[in-house]
């Protein structure tokens, strides 16, 4: 993983690969949004619906930290060991909703992280420790907040560009 040393430098980066992966669904037609294809793990629904679920994750562990609550990682419902059922969860509370629905939400969940990263100091967000939620969401690694980030935006958007191109050459 690329070790960001400035709050631009994350954020140009989270656009570029959020624009490359966003840019995928405009040419897939609604009624195909269910559609599965061999050989590719999600249909496009699900592959929004993994990114909105994820997103959404680290803006309410933010929140929720802001607001003093005791952050449970990754969700109360789930522990890191049931990311099965976490992201089968992402797909029943977001995949029903209609492609433009799931793309503007995502648009709407990256706009808020840029506010994040706006809002956080460049220690809180690139020293370890300067977060009980990304401090307990590990139990021996050390992850500073860029890389809960990153590890949710940049990096997805580039797996998932990857699976819903390779679903377009063979649903289209």
């Amino acid at each position: 993983m690329r070790k960001y040393e400035y709050k631009e430098e994350l954020k140009s980066e989270i656009e570029k690969t959020f624009k490359k992966y966003i840019s995928e669904f405009n040419n897939i037609p609604e009624y195909l949004k269910d559609k599965r294809a061999d050989g590719v793990d999600r249909t496009p629904a699900e592959n929004l619906a993994y990114q909105v679920g994820w997103t959404s994750l680290v803006l309410k562990w933010e929140a929720d930290e802001r607001k003093g609550l005791q952050v449970k990682t990754p969700l109360d419902e789930f522990k890191w060991n049931q990311l099965g059922e976490l992201y089968q969860w992402f797909t029943d509370t977001y995949a029903h909703l209609s492609l433009q629905e799931l793309k503007a939400r995502l648009n709407e969940n990256i706009n808020s992280i840029y506010a994040m990263i706006d809002s956080l100091s460049e220690e809180d967000l690139f020293k370890p420790h300067m977060r009980k939620w990304a401090d307990e969401a590990t139990k021996t690694a050390t992850w500073e907040v860029y890389k809960f980030i990153h590890v949710n935006t940049v990096a997805p958007f580039g797996t998932f560009r990857t699976k819903i191109r390779k679903w377009k050459k063979i649903a289209l």
